[in-house]
């Protein structure tokens, strides 16, 4: 046999046999220092619902809670959105703002480039020149028209 392996060697059968219990030990009474305000011995005091639940859950009550479950989740959701809604709100409002600012600014470019003196001097390198003359009318009588 290997060195390394433990073998249970027979034991004498047990037979039946009183036991003694060993005397408990008396434990020295240990002070509990006592605390201060605590909130949740102030609510268990108070707020005592154990006579609700000594025959059992009470089901009669059941669909209450789950209504009033199903407005709170309702509210919840409803806040969440709202916060989501003014979120966005901002943004588009702030993206407006930069939009107007651009289109200012391009409504200025085109105003400065349709003055008569600016398409003059752009349409220079095409070769056509303004007129020095002024314009005239041109009268049709009403029997050719």
């Amino acid at each position: 046999m290997a060195p390394n392996l433990m073998t249970k060697t027979a034991a004498a059968p047990k037979g039946n046999t009183l036991r003694v219990k060993p005397e408990e030990e008396v434990k020295p009474e240990v002070k509990t220092k006592k605390k201060g305000f605590s909130l949740f011995k102030w609510l268990d005091k108070y707020t005592n619902v154990d006579f609700l639940f000594q025959e059992g859950v009470p089901t009669k009550y059941l669909p209450h809670v789950l209504f009033l479950t199903g407005i709170t989740l309702f509210y919840i959701g409803n806040t969440h959105y709202a916060e989501k809604t003014i979120r966005k709100i901002a943004k588009i409002k702030v993206e407006t703002e930069d939009l107007r600012a651009d289109y200012t600014t391009l409504k200025s470019d085109y105003m400065g480039a349709s003055k008569q003196s600016e398409v003059a001097r752009n349409v220079a390198p095409l070769g056509l020149v303004e007129s020095s003359s002024p314009p005239y009318q041109v009268e049709v009588a009403a029997d050719e028209y």
